[in-house]
């Protein structure tokens, strides 16, 4: 990277057309120029540092922060009206300095701001924590998310999506892309959200599983990462109405244990991408990582009822239980992991596969993280005839399902898989108290803006 002079405007109205030839680099960058050379960073202003005679800028960029140091009192008085927030190109020679983000700043700058200057922020962004309450942030998150601890939150997501195809590539699954929009809602009750869909009733998915099963008898081995919506009236920090599902099904399986260890694959996976894509996002955050085991530890729901002391006809674990079953994984196995399995078929839907022996249990399982339930997955049917007994038992229409079971009509192997709520990854792994902390632009009961 040669040296070249900067012909910048100085002025507080300059053009906003950037008018230097100096590279740009991004703030992680600028510690590998030469001392010397000079540079463009462009991003925005995060912080304005006013002394008597110096002016500390910090800009921030999609890789970070850097500094500029600013003396010249024209360059001064120029960024006085230039607030937090607005967008600017600066060029200057790069210096090192130890005290600086990543050991060097610019020095000698000019500055062409390529916005007008900004509105002041709904908070600071600046602060190292961000001092707002959830609703400031929730109302304003076009701005807000800009603070370093909420955009980090979401390179953790960014890159547990990321691994989790990685991972499944590996193993030979297809990404697919299923319809959000669906004519029935028949797959797990009525909490569905309906749409006019040119004069007649269509409903929002609730997850991909129908489509992803058929698929499975076309490339066996299929995955998808997309949004999944329930129209469910729950008000609470764990719920919400639309979230980031992580599906994978596959074909000639045995049973739901080798499901799981698929799950595993993929959280490895996942796990590994935020230390190689995302390690800055995680320190920043403070997040310990978990250990994944080589094999999840693994309980039986009945099992699970009598360690929790709960009554043995419990349908369904309460989530003081799932607390409780993580603190006992975590002391008996080092685990922050628990696959829970066999839960009684009267709680799961029609296609899941019952317990050879025992069908008042299922071939499914649940997998809790850090006290929470983070993947329901398990085996499916696969028969025809077995989907006739669980349509007549269910009391559902096949007519309703027919493209559905025309696949199993055709031909489908054992199989089985599972769905991961990503929010709910990410929320366990930062220690975040409500869900919509690390969602981008939450859906819950009350909210649909912005």
């Amino acid at each position: 990277m040669q040296p070249t002079p900067s012909t910048a405007s100085s002025t507080a109205t300059a053009s906003t057309t950037p008018a230097t030839s100096a590279p740009r680099v991004l703030a992680r960058e600028l510690a590998s120029a030469r001392p010397g050379e000079r540079a463009t960073l462009a991003g925005w202003i995060h912080r304005r540092r006013v002394l008597a005679s110096v002016t500390f800028l910090v800009l921030r960029d999609r890789s970070g922060l850097a500094q500029v140091v600013v003396k010249d009192a024209e360059t001064i008085e120029q960024l006085a009206g230039l607030p937090e927030e607005t967008v600017v190109e600066v060029t200057g020679t790069v210096s090192a300095n130890d005290a600086a983000p990543g050991g060097a700043e610019l020095v000698e700058a000019a500055i062409t701001a390529l916005t007008e200057p900004a509105l002041a922020p709904p908070a600071e962004l600046w602060r190292p924590s961000f001092a707002a309450g959830l609703p400031t942030h929730l109302d304003h998150a076009a701005v807000t998310l800009r603070h370093p601890r909420h955009r980090a939150a979401w390179q953790l997501a960014s890159a547990s999506m990321s691994g989790f195809r990685s991972a499944l590539g590996a193993l030979d699954f297809t990404e697919i892309a299923t319809p959000k929009l669906v004519g029935t809602a028949t797959e797990s009750g009525a909490n569905v959200f309906t749409v006019d869909y040119f004069g007649r009733t269509a409903y929002l998915a609730q997850s991909p599983q129908l489509y992803k099963q058929m698929l499975v008898g076309v490339f066996e081995r299929v995955f998808e990462v997309g949004p999944v919506f329930r129209a469910e009236p729950h008000d609470t920090v764990r719920h919400l109405a639309q979230y980031t599902s992580l599906d994978a099904e596959l074909g000639f399986v045995r049973d739901h244990r080798d499901v799981l260890a698929v799950l595993r694959e993929a959280i490895a996976g996942m796990v590994g991408a935020i230390r190689e894509q995302a390690a800055d996002a995680a320190a920043l955050l403070q997040v310990e990582l978990p250990a994944v085991p080589e094999e999840f530890p693994v309980i039986h729901f009945r099992d699970a009822l009598a360690r929790v002391g709960a009554h043995p006809e419990e349908p369904d674990l309460s989530p003081g239980h799932e607390r409780a079953l993580s603190g006992w994984a975590k002391a008996a196995y080092g685990s922050d992991f628990l696959a829970v399995e066999g839960y009684p078929m009267s709680k799961r839907p029609f296609y899941t596969h019952p317990q050879p022996g025992d069908e008042r249990w299922s071939n499914s399982f649940d997998l809790l993280f850090r006290g929470l339930e983070l993947t329901t997955g398990g085996q499916r049917l696969h028969r025809p005839s077995d989907y006739a007994a669980a349509m007549q038992r269910t009391g559902t229409d096949p007519s309703v399902l027919g493209g559905y079971l025309d696949a199993f009509a055709h031909g489908m192997p054992p199989h089985g898989g599972f769905a991961i709520g990503l929010e709910r990854w990410v929320g366990r792994l930062t220690g975040a108290e409500n869900i919509r902390e690390v969602t981008l632009f939450p859906r819950d009961l009350h909210r649909l803006e912005p």
